[in-house]
């Protein structure tokens, strides 16, 4: 259902239809692997009818990526000792903002542990599966969010993104995502994975739903005449998805000019190794007043990425640091021309458990890491494939307020 099919149910209906089609929608086991916290039914019908005619998200349920503080439950982020460590704060800034326009909390969603992993695997919890490919992932790390939009549990869901974390999920399971940028003032009180590069973001089913929430929470100035973009050709696709990539993408760019597709790809070639190196350090200096206390509950994947910053060096850090700068200013240079350019937002469709390895996690990386370098807004567009599966664009902007914006979600409702 859309927002305004949501809103027109009283607030009964739509606390019972949130239940039932958690129940009915995801398979055995998969309600842990998507759900951190749950309101009950009555609590649900209490808030939504308490919500209605106060904004225009009223009688609109919506999970939050557990990494959100909020007023009531506690905050675990994916792991099993959060809260022993940082005790919740009650509502983050953004589910407050998101209150006062009538939206309404139905629960937490789960998420790759620490949101260092872009997979959606737990061992805690379970791995968030694709809704409707069993044994397929939904990717991560905002997995659980990505799980009830597209299994239309909810219409919308609140995620964040470091290195593809909206962007990957939304390609894999066919949705829309949007993500902000660094530092902004709904990412500030999350728990983090690294400052530098975290940004907050969120999902919907469909692109009308996406322009209306992007409309309301950006509140952008003006509506531009056709903007100006381009698409640009990476390497490491998987056949099918290079054809939908370029398939799509025409449809809504030219190609960039060869000269200026060298060079981006020159530049954005060292970024992956650039990231990891970023967001080690970062996350350890989150983790480290009590990471070797926690060791043994740590995800032994998640502890090994944390300690990848014992062999770091100090050449290491300079050649990221080098990299941060070169690759944001070749993005400051593109939008001196361009508004938005286009790229692929994963090299597969969604993998099987087993193909959740460290080499598929490096191609994702090597597609994400120059917008998470670069510290810009990215909006993800489905591509079907001819499997029934999905991939990805992903649309760098200038700014989130970028009239470009409307104009994408537009022509792509209109495709739709």
């Amino acid at each position: 259902m859309t927002l305004q099919e949501w809103q027109q149910l009283d607030p009964a209906a739509a606390a019972r239809e949130v239940h039932t089609r958690l129940a009915q929608r995801l398979r055995p086991g998969q309600v842990r692997a998507a759900v951190a916290a749950l309101a009950s039914e009555a609590d649900l019908t209490r808030e939504l009818a308490a919500a209605r005619g106060s904004g225009p998200l009223a009688g609109v349920p919506f999970f939050a990526k557990d990494l959100f503080d909020t007023a009531g439950w506690s905050t675990f982020a994916g792991s099993t000792f959060l809260p022993e460590v940082r005790p919740a704060r009650g509502d983050s800034r953004w589910i407050t903002e998101l209150k006062r326009h009538g939206a309404v909390l139905a629960g937490k969603s789960q998420l790759h542990e620490f949101a260092y992993g872009i997979t959606g695997e737990n061992p805690h919890y379970g791995d968030c599966e694709h809704p409707h490919f069993a044994g397929r992932t939904t990717g991560g790390s905002s997995s659980g969010s990505a799980a009830l939009v597209a299994a239309g549990v909810v219409p919308f869901a609140l995620g964040t993104d470091t290195g593809g974390s909206v962007r990957v999920p939304a390609a894999f399971c066919g949705i829309y995502g949007f993500r902000l940028t660094p530092g902004d003032p709904w990412i500030r009180d999350a728990f983090p994975l690294s400052p530098t590069c975290d940004t907050a973001g969120w999902f919907t089913a469909n692109a009308e739903d996406m322009r209306q929430t992007w409309r309301l929470l950006m509140a952008p100035e003006s509506v531009a005449p056709t903007p100006r973009g381009a698409y640009l050709a990476l390497p490491g696709l998987d056949p099918d998805v290079a054809t939908a990539y370029v398939r799509e993408a025409s449809a809504l760019a030219a190609p960039l000019p060869d000269p200026i597709a060298n060079e981006l790809r020159s530049t954005f070639d060292p970024a992956a190794k650039a990231y990891h190196t970023i967001v080690a350090r970062d996350a350890w200096a989150v983790h480290q007043a009590w990471a070797e206390r926690y060791r043994s509950r740590y995800d032994p994947v998640v502890w090994q990425r944390l300690k990848r910053v014992d062999d770091l060096s100090a050449a290491d850090h300079e050649h990221a640091d080098s990299t941060l700068a070169s690759v944001r200013r070749a993005w400051t240079e593109f939008f001196a021309d361009y508004d938005y350019l286009i790229m692929p937002a994963t090299p597969c469709a969604a993998p099987l458990k087993a193909d959740c390895t460290l080499a598929l996690r490096s191609r994702l990386i090597a597609l994400t890491a120059p917008a998470s370098l670069g510290g810009r807004p990215v909006l993800t567009v489905p591509a079907r494939l001819p499997s029934g599966l999905t991939t990805g664009l992903q649309i760098v902007m200038r700014d989130a307020k970028s009239p470009a914006i409307d104009w994408l979600l537009r022509n792509a409702e209109t495709k739709a």
